[in-house]
């Protein structure tokens, strides 16, 4: 019997905020990681980027004020950088509990680009805010470079596209090496978004939603299951409210209905329901289980989470 293949979503609560928060985090998020491989399952990890990209994003604006020769780093040069970053610590860490519970396999980390639409409408409506804080002057200084700022509070914020994935570029060697059952963590912080222009790939100005990339890498790799590793044990009916009521199961129209009821957050909850949807309008028989980090051991045990099914 083969194993079951299955792609692990992971969450800001999965890596933490800082250089040292990331290192206590992923040690625990390793130990989670680990317990599905040794339940026989097949991974390929993919992870947010949230705190480490702003964190680069802000290192590399602080540089090229201090020195100005330096050019400053665009958002896909800031995306790569978190990419190697994270992954060097989760693929270190995991390999590590593995060890220390007897098994030996390879965990790699794929640098992975992501194609997008040049025409993309996110990209006329940025929304994601990044980076530091600025003050009015630096934040004028944004603007006449042709970038886009918002406010918020008493101060201002670069805000750039979060458009759709279209292509995964690397997604032969993601597969290769999952067939060859290895560990591969790919796609992190949605993947570097590229844009194709005459067999030539130049980044973006922009950055892909990491539930968005799950549910394509997912289709991609046609898994078994995708695993999406959050804040909360369930999804939630009316969540926050006195009635709010935990979700065992759900079909994908009892999704898209709950979507037009205006059931899930839009910046938290609802991108992992359209994740989990577009995996199974592609794969009808998978699986999408949401649920914490926390829980992952009784979620493989089917005792804990959200379970969704075509």
């Amino acid at each position: 019997m083969s194993k079951k293949k299955v792609v692990v979503a992971l969450g800001h609560d999965a890596l933490g905020s800082t250089i040292l928060k990331q290192l206590d985090a992923v040690r625990k998020t390793a130990k989670a990681l680990a317990d599905l491989v040794e339940a026989d399952y097949q991974l390929t990890i993919t992870h947010s980027n949230g705190h480490q990209v702003s964190m680069i994003h802000k290192a590399m604006t602080e540089l090229r004020r201090i020195y100005p020769d330096y050019t400053p780093a665009p958002m896909c040069v800031c995306s790569a950088m978190s990419q190697g970053y994270v992954g060097y610590d989760i693929q270190n860490s995991l390999k590590s509990e593995l060890l220390s519970r007897g098994i030996s396999k390879p965990v790699s980390t794929i640098l992975t680009q992501v194609t997008v639409d040049p025409y993309d409408e996110a990209f006329y409506e940025p929304k994601k805010a990044i980076g530091r804080y600025m003050s009015k002057e630096d934040a004028d200084i944004e603007v006449n470079k042709g970038n886009y700022v918002t406010q918020q509070g008493d101060g201002y914020r670069r805000i750039v596209a979060a458009p759709q994935p279209i292509d995964i570029v690397e997604i032969e060697a993601i597969k290769a090496l999952s067939d060859a059952d290895q560990i591969v963590i790919a796609c992190g912080g949605g993947g570097i978004p590229v844009i194709e222009q005459q067999h030539v790939l130049k980044g973006a100005s922009a950055v892909i939603e990491k539930d968005s990339i799950a549910g394509r890498l997912a289709s991609d790799l046609k898994a078994d299951e995708l695993l999406i590793l959050t804040s909360v044990d369930y999804v939630y009916l009316d969540f926050g409210k006195d009635s709010e009521q935990p979700l065992k199961t759900m079909t994908v129209a009892d999704a898209k209905k709950y979507i037009a009821d205006g059931q899930f957050g839009e910046t938290d909850m609802l991108p992992k329901i359209m994740a989990a949807i577009s995996y199974l309008e592609a794969v009808p028989s998978g699986r999408v289980v949401i649920t914490s980090l926390t829980k992952t051991a009784d979620a493989v045990n089917e005792k804990v989470g959200t379970v969704i099914t075509a």
